[in-house]
């Protein structure tokens, strides 16, 4: 028993050494309260990383009535560019939260850098303010109680446009994604969406390289397949390529080709690869700026156009309802960032945001909101007019399936994952 004792004693040492230690101490009023905001500025989602900088500053200007301070407390957002390295990404999370003293860490715009996220915030036991990442497993297979999404997720994506695909373009459908978490997350939950409202898929998932440029063989395969539509998810500037390249082999366009399921991106992205063959193609969007009808929207509409010169875009409103959300959180938490605190205060909170209600549900941390459903009206638009409002799909329409663990559902929400509900 002595060696035994002997040989571990060094091993404990070393392990509460090397170990970080979770925050236990609240934070004094007055105390600056330092948020790390992680995102992509020159990586291959560059694009989405700058929308949602802009909309979380604009977020928690609004949410503060410009005075950014909440509960007492002034606020400095550090951020970071982790050009798209997800290494980097996790190196940086840990130094802004043992160098500069950060509290809360929000972010990013990828699905396998937000994973990395994820892990490091529950093991400093620090809050993770996930998005515009959009894979379901952040807030299903991979969650963590620390870990909070006011942006939406694939399921929400998949539950925009199935209806409306299945009554209008048919039952048979292939899907065709990025070969990476998004692209896997993405594949499942429109997998799970379009089988509920009745739909076949004719043939496994085609997952191709983030890298792709020439999209020529999955494109045939897509055509050979004999679907009704093929379900694409893509993100990044190679997004150019691949609809270029579709709209060249008449997917989307002619009448013996598969329909062209997709969700409409950020507006530099449509304005590169649009045109006239195009109008009347109809698919599904997170946000754009003309859609939602409230005062909230007018608000960051104004005030994007006047500080950055343009119109809010796609993610511009993830940023903007993650920055209301937290700052409503910490209001109610007393100012505390600590997750005995600020866990309870977020879970179950609601909150007028730019696209209407959204709802923090309580059970796995992911917030519901309304969707869009449009048509492309005009491929050169001033201003980014690109749609017109085929339906507005209610948050409850759009909710995503809860996978967080059967010991997180409630009276009213099974959140026992889809794999166990189907192996029962």
């Amino acid at each position: 028993m002595r060696k035994l004792s002997l040989v571990l004693l060094p091993i404990l040492v070393l392990a509460m050494i090397a170990a970080p230690v979770s925050r236990s101490v609240q934070a004094q009023d007055g105390e600056t309260l330092k948020i790390g905001l992680i995102t992509d500025l020159t990586g291959a989602l560059q694009l989405y990383g700058a929308e949602l900088e802009n909309g979380f500053t604009l977020g928690l200007d609004y949410a503060t009535d410009g005075g950014l301070e909440i509960a007492g407390r002034p606020v400095e957002i550090v951020v970071r560019d982790y050009a798209g390295d997800a290494d980097k990404a996790a190196q940086q999370a840990r130094e802004l939260i043992e160098v500069e003293g950060v509290e809360v860490l929000v972010g990013a715009p990828s699905s396998g850098v937000t994973q990395g996220l994820v892990s490091v915030a529950a093991e400093y036991g620090v809050i993770l303010m996930a998005g515009p990442a959009a894979d379901p497993r952040i807030t299903g297979e991979f969650f963590e109680p620390t870990t909070f999404r006011a942006c939406r997720n694939s399921y929400h994506d998949a539950f925009d446009i199935a209806s409306w695909a299945v009554e209008n373009v048919g039952p048979n459908y292939i899907q065709l994604a990025p070969d990476y978490a998004f692209g896997y997350g993405s594949v499942a939950a429109f997998n799970y969406a379009f089988i509920t409202k009745g739909a076949t898929f004719v043939q496994d998932a085609i997952f191709a390289p983030t890298d792709t440029t020439e999209f020529g063989p999955y494109i045939q395969e897509i055509v050979d397949s004999g679907a009704d539509g093929v379900i694409v998810t893509w993100a990044g500037s190679s997004s150019i390529n691949l609809f270029q390249q579709m709209s060249e082999a008449g997917i989307g366009v002619d009448e013996d080709k598969p329909v062209l399921i997709t969700g409409f991106g950020s507006n530099d992205d449509v304005s590169s690869f649009v045109d006239d063959s195009q109008v009347g193609n109809v698919g599904l969007i997170v946000y754009h700026y003309t859609l939602p009808d409230n005062e909230v929207n007018d608000w960051l509409v104004k005030q994007h156009e006047e500080r950055y010169n343009e119109e809010p875009d796609l993610f511009t409103e993830c940023g903007f309802a993650t920055a209301q959300a937290l700052a409503a959180g910490i209001e109610a938490a007393g100012g505390s960032t600590l997750p005995d605190d600020l866990i309870p205060a977020l879970e179950g909170i609601t909150w007028e945001g730019p696209k209407g209600e959204y709802t923090m549900r309580a059970e796995d941390h992911q917030a519901l909101m309304p969707m869009y459903v449009v048509r492309l009206i005009d491929a050169q638009p001033d201003a980014f007019k690109y749609y017109e409002l085929i339906a507005e799909v209610s948050a409850e329409d759009a909710a995503p399936p809860c996978e967080s663990g059967a010991d997180r559902s409630s009276d009213t929400l099974d959140c026992t994952p889809l794999a166990e509900r189907a192996a029962e």
